[in-house]
């Protein structure tokens, strides 16, 4: 039986990260995943979808050339070899991970993983078995698309995320249920290749979890360019037929149907907790995920778990942070927890959204006087010479001492921009600071020091 320090289970951005942090820190380390390195995200998730929504970019940029004095009257469209791109960039990325294990000495096994105890995993590929032994041992496992009954998946008609970044064409009509992350960055990509979309959400408003002002913003720009979008829409049953797809949802107390070539079931994520042997060996679950504390351990103290094993948020960076933590914990290493008051969300359709800690809601509901500032791209002089001014900058300040409670961007390049502010907070920032910070000009983050004096009343440019 090989034996190692620290054996991770999985090897998505929270395993293999994990990984090599426990490999730096000195300690034998052995990484074990049935599937290709680099997990959901890398392989069918985070990098092959923006690969396809840079695809969607370029091709709007074409269409809309001419605004440029760039005239472009004929083109055509190679799906399959947009599709081809997105699969080389994640092939080209999972390479690059088997590489950091060899440049860390890490034992890369390949194979199914099931817990034994709480020192074994007993590794299953083919006809072939078998078990190693760690002291300590990090459950990076990962997640799959969340279904309801009577909307199960086939593969075909009703599909999920990785179906609909290998389809062999563009489909006409594709229904949409959910307008998460997942959910609008497909409408965004196949509405821009031409496909009709019909994007159903629940809640009363499509990206929920985002600010008001910001999903309002999105939802216009959205029925701008021809998205239809249902709110307050439970749907009850998809029925997939030889050549069509047909959703029921009832909506304002009405049965409705929808006719489609295809359905994306976008309605999250659950956590792959089952077949791993955590029942066996007392690992506590909680709702369809393991339950740990503020280094990851599980209660199992040399077991730790990372990632969307551990449910909401379900992020990439999430995962990987989670990964660094534990690593560094098993490892005996002084380590500071994940601060989850600061995490960024990103959707990366157009306009792209980003954002980071309470949104105004969330702050007056926690008893904070909040303050806001916002600044509207149309008054950036960069946004207008890129040619796109959608979106703004929304700051919630706290009034009594000025402190950085929430950032809330809609534009072009939201996700990038959010980072400046998810430093902002973690320094305990106020407005004062944002809006005295000399940015650089012409650039689209001048909008939040703008919209940081806007908050103290003090705004220039609008």
């Amino acid at each position: 039986m090989a034996k190692f320090d620290i054996a991770v289970l999985g090897g998505g951005p929270g395993g293999y990260v994990g990984a090599i942090r426990a490999a730096q820190l000195g300690k034998k380390v052995a990484i074990i995943d049935k599937d290709r390195l680099g997990g959901i995200c890398l392989n069918w998730g985070c990098i092959p979808t923006k690969a396809l929504l840079k695809n969607a970019e370029v091709l709007h940029y074409i269409k809309n050339a001419e605004k440029y004095g760039i005239n472009i009257p004929k083109y055509t469209i190679d799906f399959g070899a947009t599709i081809s791109r997105s699969r080389a960039v994640a092939d080209q990325l999972s390479k690059g991970i088997a590489f950091l294990m060899k440049k860390n000495n890490i034992t890369h096994i390949e194979g199914n993983g099931i817990l034994t105890s709480a020192t074994s995993i007993e590794i299953t590929k083919g006809k072939k078995k078998e078990t190693v032994s760690a002291e300590k041992i990090i459950l990076a496992t990962g997640g799959r698309p969340r279904s309801f009954p009577g909307m199960e998946l086939d593969g075909n008609r009703i599909i999920s995320s990785k179906e609909a970044m290998t389809l062999k064409k563009i489909p006409k009509k594709m229904i949409i249920i959910g307008s998460g992350a997942i959910g609008v960055e497909f409408a965004y990509f196949y509405n821009e290749y031409g496909t009709e979309i019909h994007l159903i959400e629940m809640l009363p408003r499509i990206v929920p979890i985002e600010d008001e002002a910001v999903s309002k913003e999105l939802a216009r720009n959205f029925k701008k360019s021809g998205i239809k979008i249902y709110t307050n829409a439970e749907v009850s049953k998809i029925d997939a037929l030889k050549t069509k797809v047909k959703v029921h949802l009832k909506r304002k107390g009405k049965k409705e149907t929808i006719e489609g070539d295809i359905a994306l079931v976008a309605i999250g994520v659950t956590g792959n907790i089952e077949g791993i042997g955590l029942e066996d060996i007392g690992v506590s679950t909680d709702k369809g995920a393991i339950i740990i504390n503020e280094f990851s351990q599980t209660s199992v103290p040399n077991i730790y778990a990372i990632g969307d094993v551990t449910g909401p948020p379900w992020l990439a960076h999430v995962a990987s942070a989670q990964g660094h933590v534990a690593a560094e914990h098993a490892a005996g290493h002084d380590t500071t927890p994940v601060d989850y008051t600061n995490i960024p969300g990103c959707t990366y359709c157009q306009p792209q959204v980003a954002s980071i800690g309470l949104t105004e809601s969330a702050a007056k509901e926690k008893g904070h006087d909040v303050k806001i500032g916002k600044f509207d791209f149309k008054g950036s002089g960069k946004a207008m010479a890129s040619g796109d001014t959608t979106g703004f900058v929304k700051l919630v300040f706290d009034s009594k001492y000025g402190e950085l409670l929430g950032a809330h961007i809609i534009g072009s390049e939201a996700t990038e921009m959010i980072a400046e502010l998810g430093m902002a907070k973690a320094l305990e920032s106020t407005w004062h600071e944002l809006a005295t910070t000399v940015h650089a000009h012409p650039t689209l983050s001048e909008a939040v020091m703008e919209a940081a004096l806007d908050a103290m009343d003090q705004g220039v440019h609008q």
